[in-house]
């Protein structure tokens, strides 16, 4: 779950601006390893672009390693680094976050914050700092956590007729293929797929397409399934789509 580098480059024309990254990634789990970071680098100096990174899952990793764009030659100049407290510290709804930017954008960074959100609260800001200044075993625990929940996901996704599932690398999704059992079911995607799981299962994902439109040519069929949540819960929902679609 990368891209084609040959492809991104072919897209970039005069009036492109900007390079949007998201690695770790929502919805597949992707993880940009550090080659296609250095390609998408090289591109931004050679066109003059600005990328945007979005590193909110960035503490998220499993068996990949973790790498920043912001590190390469020249990225410093030309990227805004966009992170939070949501994901890492479990803080999800106290919308902290913040970015990493050229001095000369801060006061534009100022302008869009005054006027979208107004302000941040005083007490989710003494509680980032906490955050970062405090002991960071949690966090190892917590993504030891997920990387048990993701192995039972993927393994017992990947028992079920119809579905395929890579194990993603970081954050804590799984993009299933569902190709096969949107056709078993005789459904015609992954849409109908989507309200099949809800209504006959009572299980919960999403339709590749809640991501975006579909790209030409694709034809594959995916749900994306989230593992933040208990381990009783994964089994409870696996033996469910089990009994549902055989």
């Amino acid at each position: 779950f990368s891209f084609d580098p040959k492809e991104l480059e072919a897209l970039i024309t005069p009036k492109t601006k900007m390079i949007i990254i998201n690695t770790p990634q929502n919805p597949t789990g992707g993880v940009l390893p550090s080659s296609d970071l250095d390609l998408i680098a090289e591109l931004a100096v050679k066109h003059d672009l600005w990328v945007m990174a979005d590193e909110i899952y960035c503490a998220i990793i499993f068996d990949a390693v973790f790498d920043s764009i912001l590190s390469r030659p020249g990225m410093k100049e030309r990227t805004i680094l966009v992170d939070g407290f949501s994901k890492t510290y479990a803080m999800t709804g106290w919308r902290l976050g913040y970015a990493v930017v050229r001095e000369d954008l801060v006061a534009h960074f100022s302008k869009l914050l005054t006027n979208s959100v107004s302000c941040t609260a005083t007490f989710t800001q003494w509680a980032g700092i906490a955050a970062l200044e405090g002991p960071q075993d949690c966090v190892e625990e917590m993504v030891a956590s997920y990387k048990r929940r993701r192995d039972m996901l993927v393994d017992g996704l990947n028992e079920i007729p119809g579905f395929k599932c890579l194990k993603p690398q970081g954050a804590f999704y799984a993009f299933a293929n569902v190709t096969g059992a949107c056709r078993n079911l005789g459904l015609k995607g992954a849409e109908e797929l989507q309200d099949y799981l809800l209504n006959e299962a009572g299980v919960a994902v999403l339709a590749r397409t809640c991501f975006g439109n579909r790209v030409p040519g694709e034809t594959e069929e995916y749900v994306r399934f989230c593992f933040a949540t208990s381990e009783s819960a994964i089994k409870e929902g696996l033996s469910r789509i089990k009994k549902a679609v055989s």
